[in-house]
């Protein structure tokens, strides 16, 4: 359980479209075998340490003659940004994704500073 000061809690979210391989014929969409695609997001202000992410995929179009594997992450989680990761395998062929996040951390209290 992580507690947070209330009155210091900031929520960021988004949404991303990943890729779209249908239109290009790439690796997602024509390839086989383990595939990855990574993408870096940033905060639109850092938060005072590292948040907690979630990720899901929030519109997906998958061909159905395969088995539907996916997997979707977070990973490089800063207090500025992450990584969504998004990866499958075997014979899975994936069009396009979409990727919605949303990030809960502390922020930093407007009357708090420091000198460096």
């Amino acid at each position: 359980m992580r507690r947070f000061k209330t009155h210091l809690l900031g929520i960021d979210q988004g949404s991303q479209i990943l890729f779209s391989d249908f239109e290009h014929d790439g690796e997602m969409w024509t390839g086989s075998g383990p595939r990855e695609f990574r993408t870096d997001v940033r905060f639109s202000e850092a938060f005072s340490d590292t948040p907690m992410v979630q990720v899901s995929m929030s519109m997906w179009d998958i061909d159905l003659q395969a088995n539907q594997r996916v997997d979707i992450a977070a990973e490089e989680i800063s207090a500025r940004g992450f990584e969504i990761v998004f990866r499958t395998w075997g014979d899975t062929r994936v069009a396009r994704v979409r990727c919605d996040w949303i990030a809960l951390g502390e922020i930093l209290d407007d009357e708090e500073w420091e000198l460096h």
